[in-house]
């Protein structure tokens, strides 16, 4: 399952095909493949079915989607938004065998990067929580808040998560990067501040 803005590249020293993920995307797997992304506001979710082997990682940059139409329906179902990137990678999940009485889950991200910025990774990061209660999903480890930025390794088929924190400077250029992001991606209509 690959979403836009996702790349892939086999890794010789993992001896496996990883695949990248960027704000918006998800990607589900198995045991001959593995997740990566790089977080810094924006959090990731690693959800797994251990008897299955199976499982996936999503990356989402905001906790809603913000403005609706005039019925209560959010405007865009971009997965960039939590509530979609979560419901998106379950579904793929399922779709794929997984069952949800045995999904666990995984958390990683949601820093406050740049501090001129609003915290929006604490947005995330109560958004996330919420979620995972109101679905009754486990939550076998997290790595949320914090200052610095995160490289985040996921093996679908066993849930085995590597995080490495990145030095400030490679934090700052990831609040950077995902700030050009967030201001290259226009609201749906009308106006929304993002921060």
């Amino acid at each position: 399952m690959r979403g836009s803005g996702q790349t892939s590249y086999y890794d010789a020293r993992l001896g496996a095909r990883v695949h990248t993920l960027a704000p918006g995307c998800f990607h589900v797997a198995t045991a001959d493949e593995l997740i990566s992304t790089l977080l810094g506001s924006c959090v990731a979710a690693c959800i797994y079915d251990p008897v299955r082997a199976i499982g996936g990682m999503n990356h989402f940059l905001l906790p809603d989607s913000g403005p609706s139409d005039a019925h209560g329906a959010p405007i865009s179902s971009s997965n960039r938004y939590g509530v979609f990137a979560m419901e998106s990678l379950i579904n793929a999940l399922l779709a794929r065998g997984a069952n949800k009485s045995r999904l666990r889950v995984k958390l990683f991200g949601g820093g406050r990067i740049l501090s001129q910025l609003s915290d929006v990774g604490a947005r995330n990061i109560e958004f996330v929580r919420r979620f995972v209660e109101t679905e009754r999903l486990p939550v076998e480890a997290e790595d949320l808040g914090g200052e610095q930025a995160r490289r985040v390794l996921m093996f679908p088929a066993t849930g085995r998560v590597r995080v490495r924190k990145l030095p400030m400077l490679g934090a700052r250029d990831v609040g950077l990067e995902e700030t050009r992001y967030l201001k290259s991606v226009a609201p749906p209509r009308g106006s929304v501040e993002l921060f």
